[in-house]
């Protein structure tokens, strides 16, 4: 027997996973404060779940072609009369009103809704299992490899143009990484949670952290910590395991902040 037959041991896997994609892209999102961007491109996510079971294409597809037009469109409303948050929370709350009305005229598919609005971490097959690690792994290498520019341009457009780094690309590449990410996180935590997992290892990293490298190894450590513990409180006390895994995360926010400030003192 395979020890990939286990669910808990995929979920794990699948938790992890997404915790070490989700780790470098969560500390860009804090630094570059894209808060209302992550959770925009999740809440898009229920959108791409219903073109995906209407044309019968691939969930993971689906939801990174809505996630990438999502972008895309507040990349060339942004330059409009419009302040950002507004316009996020526009296409925000749209898109998933979109999505969910979409989902209800499917007919012939049986959805669990919840499955996608929470995720539904414990179906996670061996064909998802490999997914998720083979996405993580290509997030981390893209981030790992324009780490740098990435640093530079988030600091200031200006000290960009003058290393001769192009700060609209190195927006194009977080975009890109965060809609992959977004599309892995679905079926981990669902889509009303997918911010959080970006941000709130990330959070919980940043007061104990000296550089930006520790604080995304640390983010990483977090999160993949909370999928585990998260995992095991769910499977013990018969609660929500997306949900474990975040209110997991948030205590580790809690400790970290409370470290810091006594070591301030």
């Amino acid at each position: 027997m395979s020890l990939l037959d286990d669910f808990m041991v995929r979920a794990i896997l699948a938790g992890i996973g997404v915790a070490i994609a989700a780790a470098p892209l969560g500390s860009f999102v804090v630094w570059r404060r894209m808060v209302y961007f992550g959770d925009a491109t999740a809440h898009a996510s229920i959108l791409g779940v219903a073109l995906s079971l209407a044309l019968e294409l691939s969930v993971f597809l689906g939801v990174v072609m809505v996630a990438l037009a999502m972008a895309i469109a507040v990349t060339l409303l942004s330059r409009r009369e419009y302040a950002m948050e507004i316009l996020l929370g526009v296409l925000s709350y749209s898109a998933l009103a979109f999505g969910l009305v979409a989902v209800s005229f499917i007919s012939g598919v049986r959805i669990d809704l919840m499955a996608y609005l929470f995720g539904d971490i414990l179906a996670v097959s061996r064909a998802d299992l490999a997914v998720i690690w083979l996405s993580a792994l290509a997030v981390v290498g893209l981030i790992a490899y324009r780490w740098k520019a990435l640093l530079i341009s988030t600091l200031s457009e200006e000290l960009a143009h003058a290393n001769k780094i192009d700060p609209k690309r190195e927006q194009l590449i977080l975009t890109l990484t965060l809609a992959i990410t977004v599309a892995l996180a679905i079926k981990v935590v669902g889509a009303l949670l997918i911010a959080a997992m970006l941000i709130i290892p990330a959070a919980a990293a940043r007061p104990i952290s000296r550089t930006p490298e520790m604080m995304a190894v640390l983010a990483a450590v977090i999160g993949a910590s909370s999928a585990l513990i998260g995992l095991c409180l769910a499977y013990v006390i018969d609660t929500p395991a997306g949900p474990s895994i975040v209110c997991v995360a948030a205590f580790s926010f809690a400790a970290t902040n409370l470290v810091s400030l006594a070591s301030k003192r």
